[in-house]
């Protein structure tokens, strides 16, 4: 009978030292990651005391100016310098939105920002014919709840972000009826919107001239240029306040889009261009787990160039697809989506040049990728909602009980942000009084107490 390969005893020692080892392997990898990630978290962390927090001084005396000695007083925070955002368009399209008051509690619950849609196809699918009302009850709602709130996108020359009725109008008409698009926005929102996407992923898309081609579209590097620099412009002196921001993808995964992404902020900085901060978008590719020298490495980069930079479209998923990029590996369950926001959170919130992370839909019942949201269909809370929340609203939020010394005073260390402070002397009335902990700030104040 003749023997079979597989059944030679060197073969079978073979396959059997080859199943030991590749699990071994498997550990010794995970191990490394485990260790490389936990370098850079470490790093983040320092970065969150140093750049997150600020030393206080309150100073409280009576009426008399004498000081308030050994007194009891909390120290409440009660918001956030920094922005951590959510889309809200729910609130605006007029979509059917079941449970809005359990929405509304999550949402406010996690974050401070919210942003509203102003693409042009939607918001203004005819000439003249707008969802300004619409977007105005959306954003008073998060005006009198205390959110932030910001416009995306004005100026996107993708298909999906021209209405058809522009490709009616002359080259220079369409672009005059861009620009009046943004002053009239950026002005009548002033004051109520501060804070907009200005431009919309201006290195994969046509320049304004050629809207409506198909990628990749023919452009001139003067062609993008100029009609970015005439939409800043033009939003600039429509509301010389608002922070206005130049969004791009794939800025993360892709180190030749980030270099010209870099490059094309280098020239408009050097021609004047009035961009106060830059958009990252974090969910191209899709599926990817981005290791944290990836994530750091951006940072710093585009971080040279001196604007505050924004994390603006951030939404990891939980529908059990493939995890991609060669870092993490597995499937993207409920739990990865919540380990990987974790960590992505902290590298961001730890770097000093990131001023806001935009996570890109509350739940799964209205998501632009399947499992991509914060809650469940019925907006019960993920993992990931948890965590974040854990992160945002105890671990990132400073909340303390002191006695003043004798001099009156209390120093203390805490998150930049809005805060309560109550002291209670002895046999007396509670005192409140509200202080703002701002970076680069004095953050000291006199307090009397009555």
């Amino acid at each position: 009978m003749k023997t079979c390969e597989s059944h030679r005893p060197g073969v079978n020692l073979l396959v059997v030292l080859l199943v030991l080892l590749v699990p071994l392997c498997s550990r010794g990898q995970a191990a490394e990651i485990r260790e490389v990630e936990a370098q850079f978290l470490a790093k983040a962390e320092r970065g969150v005391e140093q750049h997150r927090k600020g030393d206080a001084v309150l100073c409280f005396k009576n009426s008399q100016g004498k000081p308030v000695a050994n007194a009891q007083v909390q120290i409440r925070q009660t918001g956030h310098e920094f922005l951590f955002g959510c889309i809200a368009f729910e609130l605006v399209r007029g979509q059917n939105l079941p449970k809005a008051d359990l929405w509304k509690q999550r949402f406010s619950e996690l974050f401070n920002f919210a942003v509203f849609p102003f693409y042009w196809v939607g918001y203004e699918p005819q000439p003249g014919k707008t969802m300004r009302d619409e977007t105005r009850a959306a954003v008073k709602w998060c005006t009198e709840n205390g959110i932030t709130t910001k416009g995306h996108p004005l100026v996107w020359t993708d298909q999906a972000g021209t209405p058809k009725w522009l490709a009616e109008l002359s080259p220079e008409e369409s672009e005059n009826r861009m620009l009046k698009r943004v002053t009239r926005e950026v002005g009548g929102f002033a004051g109520t919107i501060d804070i907009w996407d200005v431009v919309n992923e201006p290195t994969h898309c046509p320049a304004w001239k050629r809207i409506g081609a198909k990628p990749p579209a023919p452009r001139s590097e003067e062609e993008v240029f100029d009609y970015i620099d005439k939409a800043f412009r033009a939003a600039h002196e429509a509301n010389p306040k608002a922070h206005l921001i130049l969004n791009e993808y794939f800025v993360i995964a892709r180190q030749p889009d980030r270099e010209r992404f870099y490059q094309l902020v280098a020239e408009l900085k050097r021609r004047g261009t009035p961009i106060s901060g830059l958009g990252i978008q974090a969910h191209e590719p899709r599926e990817e787990w981005f290791s944290p020298e990836k994530v750091r490495t951006t940072l710093d980069r585009l971080g040279e160039l001196g604007y505050p930079l924004h994390i603006t479209e951030y939404i990891p998923q939980s529908a059990g697809k493939p995890i991609t990029g060669g870092w993490r590996e597995g499937i993207w369950t409920e739990d990865a989506q919540a380990q990987f926001a974790e960590q992505f959170y902290k590298l961001c919130f730890g770097h000093p040049a990131v001023a806001s992370i935009n996570w890109w839909g509350l739940s799964d019942r209205q998501i632009w990728l399947p499992g991509g949201g914060l809650l469940r269909q019925d907006y019960e809370p993920k993992p990931v909602y948890t965590r974040l929340k854990d992160l945002i609203r105890r671990q990132w939020q400073t909340e303390l009980t002191v006695k003043t010394d004798e001099k009156g005073q209390v120093a203390f260390r805490g998150f930049y942000g809005s805060y309560d402070v109550t002291i209670t002397p002895d046999n007396r009335q509670a005192h409140k009084q509200q202080i703002a902990l701002k970076k680069g700030g004095q953050n000291q104040w006199d307090v009397t107490v009555d």
